[in-house]
Order: C-alpha cells, then structure tokens, then sequence
C-alpha cells in the first residue's frame, strides 16, 4: 500500500498539532513550516476536521487543534479514513469490468495484506508517533 501526498500531509499536520498541544496552529504556519502550498494544505485540514481528528476556530486568535488527545487518535484510524476511496486495485472499488474477475485468486491475498497493512498501522497512535515532543518542535520552525 501506497500512502498519496494527501495522506502523507494530513500525518505531518496531525504531528505538527500533537507537538504543539494544546496550542492552536494557524493552516498557513504549518504550510510554511513544511514548504507546502497552503491552499492544498486547507484542504488536507478540512478533511481532517471532517473526519473528526482536528478542530478549526476561524478568526485572529484561531487554528488548528486536535479534537481529542493523541493518544486517542490511531494512526489506522486516519489512514482509512484518508483513504477509504482508494481501493488497492480496481476490482476492490465500483469498477467490476476485469476479465478474469470470476475465476481471480488474488483478490483474497490482496485483501489480507490491505488488512494486514491497517492492523499494524492500528497499534501506534498519534502519541506513539509523535513521542519525541522535544526533538520534533526543535525541527518544526520556520
């Protein structure tokens, strides 16, 4: 499995606010901070705050926060959410016109390691990921 830039992003934003808890961190700093364009960046928080990982208050004083602790928020969680329409192959989404679907014997194997690849995602939370606080706000400035 292949984690997309979208994916990939929303894991540094998710980092990024864990590090600097409870503070809240303004879209265009984090942008800034990892040289990405804003913009994408506002989608990749939007989703975020849909899915329920992260809360946004608009205005001067505003940003991002996480909306629950980071030791609540695993790493599985938000990978499947990020990613529930990317199928690993196309026979796995709304796309059933393969030739050799009917007699295919890869779909099972191709499915346990899709599961496999969560269930390890599954054991390590936002915290675990995030554990040296000190070394990464070191790293995390503009």
């Amino acid at each position: 499995m292949q984690l997309d830039k979208f994916t990939d992003y929303a894991l540094r934003v998710l980092i990024m606010l864990a590090v600097r808890a409870p503070a809240r961190v303004a879209t265009s700093h984090i942008a800034a901070v990892y040289g990405l364009s804003e913009h994408h960046l506002s989608k990749v928080a939007t989703q975020l705050v849909a899915e329920g990982f992260v809360r946004s208050e608009r205005g001067r004083n505003g940003g991002l926060t996480l909306a629950k602790p980071a030791m609540a928020i695993k790493i599985g969680d938000v990978v499947r959410a990020l990613k529930r329409d990317d199928p690993v192959v196309e026979c796995f989404g709304t796309d059933k016109s393969c030739l050799i679907l009917p007699a295919c014997g890869l779909r099972a194997p191709l499915a346990q390691a899709q599961e496999a690849f969560f269930a390890t995602l599954d054991r390590f939370t936002l915290a675990d990921v995030a554990r040296s606080r000190r070394a990464l706000d070191a790293l995390l400035v503009e």
